[in-house]
This record gives C-alpha cells, structure tokens and sequence, in this order.
C-alpha cells in the first residue's frame, strides 16, 4: 500500500513531466505514467520531422523512465479526440477570422477530462502534470497560482481547468524554478533529460507554418478567400490585395506581401467583408476588450456580495504577455468588460484573457473584440436579464 495513494501522471517525455513522476514516486505515491498521442503529424502532409510529445522518441523516453523507477506506464492514443476537438477549432477559429489558442483548449477540453476519465477506470485519486504552476483550497474553491519560476510560469494556459479537476490535481513542480528541475535529473542520473531541447511549437503545426497547415487541411480555402483588399486604418484607403483573411493575425507585421515604405501592422481583419486593416504600430493600442466563454477559478462570480465595484487586476491577452493592470467588471453571467490602465498593443479577438489578482487566477475567457475610448461606434454588451445595452 502507496504512503499517499494512486496517482495518475501525464508524462510528455520531457523533462518537466518526467521529474514530476520521479518526484511524486519518491515522495511514496503509487504513480502510474500516462503519455498521450495527440497528433501523428505526418498525416498532415507537413515536411518537418515529428517532434514533441507525440514522437515516438518522446514516448520511449516516459517509458524508460517509468522502467527505470518500476512504475507502470500506458500510451492513450486520443488522436480522435484531438482532432475533432483542437484542430476543428484551430481550423475554424482562423475561417471565422479570430486567432486561436490551442494549447489551452487541449489543456481544457482534452488532456484534463482524458486523464480524469482514465485516471477512474485505473483506481486513480488524482491527476499530477508538470506544468509549472500552484494549486490550493481557499474556503470553498480551489485557486490556480503562478508558478515560482517567473518565466516557466504556465497558469496562463491553465485558466479553463474546472472547480472538479484542480481538485483532483497536483502541479509538484509550482515551487521549483528551471534550474532546480535541470539539477534534480542530474542528480538523478537522467542526463538524457537535461540535454534534451524543449519544444515551443504548436503539436501539430511543428514547423510553425499554420498558413502551409490551413491549405494542406481547408484545400479549397485559400482559392475561396483570396483577392480582398488590404485598407489603411482610419482612412479606408485601398492599399492591395491580399492572399485572404484567415491567413493574417492581428499584430503581424512580416509576411505581408507587399512593401508599403514604412512598417505596417495587421490592426483588425474583417471576415465579412475579406479586408485586412493595415496601420502603423501606434494604430494597435486599444484601451478595453470583452471577454466571454468564462471560466472563473478564484470566485465563482466577480460581482458577487464580497466585490463591491469592478476588481482591479493584471490581465494578461497572450501567453508571455507580462500583464497589464485593469479593472473588470462582469456585464452578464457570460461576459467581462476589460478596461485597461493603459493601451494594450495587438490584442487579437479568439486568443485567451486571463485576470490576475497577485499572483492568484481570478479566471479567464475568450476574447470577443477590444475597442478605443475614443471610437466612434458604440460597444453593444448584454445585461444580466439578457436586454440589449447599447452604450
């Protein structure tokens, strides 16, 4: 009988998940490792080698460290899963003309009720990954913290684990930095591990080429979108034509096709009418967003009895975007309104919102559009009894 009981641990091959499992193992838990085949890139037709958590090298490597520490190890093999789920909504998010963030959908609406859904059939208590990030109860709710590790600190991604799977979740590595981590292998004897190099692509696009990937998985696309026209933010004015719509993200600036004498940003792309909108860097600074799709972790409404006013928050519009202060206010049960201290540059409708309070998840949602104090069209919002507001 284990000193802790049985625990499931999500291993990816890396070093990060492997020394959760070690860490876990030698604290007396039962461990059992589980690595999961998202994607066989080579079914997409991309040109790059496999690499990542769904190689077969990655596999061998949990392996070998599950045979090494005599616990057992499983492959689960959600490809289907995956597919119908992450790239659906990858595909479908660039079609509707908004910039997705697939890492946290998988976190989401993948890799969690996977391994929670095993993790029962297998006698499992808990769930372990080695994200870095902290998990605690505080009253009734389990709240996500940054990990200690400023820049391996991963609670961004993690904003849409429910109430019912941080409770059955441990993140051993929140305490550690980098370093610690890379220490312990070597200690250890996994060499292996420490000179292994970290992948930062997207699983399924390896080569990061998601405009090769959308025509190889959308064929008849690129000839359905091409041809619209590039216009000059604030003037209207034609400045080209441009491949399509899906294929530009707000904020790019490379890539463009064209030369235009001085740097020029993607600042909005319109789905319904296929135009890209062009302007200088000061051009993407917005003062507010909405957020909705919302999944709030620290409170279960931030308009309940104990917060009186909009919270005041860091919030952060991508992964390694270091926050910025605002206020928010929940505007309906589904529905934050943001207002940032200052402007915000290339905040891009589709990507993830997330709302701190020290280093304390609030919550998080998608981001529906950002707005300027000083536009002239009106921000329309919903109400809680569901009447349109238009302000």
């Amino acid at each position: 009988m284990s000193k802790h009981g049985r625990i499931l641990v999500a291993m990816s091959g890396g070093i990060d998940s492997s020394l959760a499992a070690v860490m876990l193992h030698e604290e007396g838990y039962e461990v059992i490792g589980m690595t999961m085949k998202t994607w066989d890139y080579a079914s997409s037709g991309g040109t790059k080698k496999e690499t990542g958590c769904c190689s077969l090298d990655s596999i061998n490597d949990a392996r070998n460290i599950a045979v090494n520490l005599g616990f057992p190890h499983y492959i689960l093999d959600i490809r289907e899963e995956f597919g119908d789920s992450v790239i659906d909504y990858f595909t479908g998010e660039y079609v509707e003309g908004r910039t997705p963030n697939p890492c946290v959908m998988c976190n989401t609406h993948i890799k969690w009720d996977a391994l929670l859904r095993r993790a029962d059939r297998l006698d499992c208590e808990s769930i372990a990954t080695g994200h870095y990030a902290h998990i605690r109860k505080e009253d009734s709710r389990y709240v996500l913290s940054k990990g200690v590790d400023t820049l391996k600190d991963q609670s961004y991604v993690l904003w849409g684990v429910s109430q019912a799977s941080l409770s059955r979740t441990k993140l051993p590595l929140g305490h550690l930095r980098k370093s610690d981590i890379r220490d312990m292998a070597t200690e250890r004897g996994f060499m292996e591990l420490v000179t292994k190099s970290e992948s930062y692509e997207i699983c399924f696009v390896p080569d990061n080429d998601y405009r090769g990937f959308l025509k190889r998985r959308l064929p008849t696309l690129e000839a359905e979108v091409a041809g619209g026209n590039f216009i000059m933010e604030g003037t209207g004015k034609v400045m080209g034509q441009h491949q399509g719509y899906p294929f530009y993200t707000i904020g790019q600036r490379k890539g463009l096709g064209m030369a235009f004498g001085q740097p020029m940003f993607v600042t909005e792309i319109r789905k319904d009418t296929n135009e890209v909108v062009l302007g200088v860097d000061k051009d993407l600074y917005r003062d507010g967003m909405v957020v909705s799709k919302l999944n709030l972790q620290k409170y279960d409404r931030i308009d309940g009895p104990h917060i009186t006013g909009p919270l005041e928050t860091v919030t952060k519009v991508r992964y390694k975007d270091p926050g910025t202060r605002a206020t928010i206010s929940q505007v309906a049960d589904d529905r934050i309104e943001v207002l940032f201290e200052e402007g915000v540059s290339a905040i891009a409708p589709g990507q993830a919102a997330v709302f701190y309070e020290g280093d304390d998840v609030i919550g998080g949602g998608w981001i529906m559009k950002s707005f300027r104090q000083s536009d002239t069209w009106q921000r329309e919002q919903v109400s809680a009894d569901g009447v349109h507001v238009v302000r």
